[in-house]
């Protein structure tokens, strides 16, 4: 299955919605190659990078349902390429 190296942008702007935004992160752990939280207090925000490699409708999914969490806002920008995933036979 074809792999892609995607960014969602998070913003969080309601603090309800974080264990819930934490809970699908853990479920899709592996397939995150890092994250970044940056709090802004200021805006009473919290700005999250996610970075992912995965199959395209796994980080559409994923980023669907972290956008569908109230007060939560995302956007996804993918990687221009694609890699199949390679495994070797034993």
């Amino acid at each position: 299955m074809e792999s892609r190296v995607a960014l969602i942008g998070v913003i969080v702007e309601k603090n309800e919605s974080i264990e819930r935004l934490n809970h699908l992160l853990h479920q899709h752990a592996e397939y995150i190659i890092g994250r970044m939280g940056i709090p802004y207090p200021k805006r009473g925000i919290s700005i999250i990078s996610i970075t992912v490699d995965a199959p395209a409708d796994v980080i559409s999914s994923l980023s669907g349902k972290l956008g569908m969490l109230p007060g939560v806002n995302t956007k996804t920008i993918y990687s221009k390429t694609a890699s199949a995933d390679k495994k070797e036979d034993v």
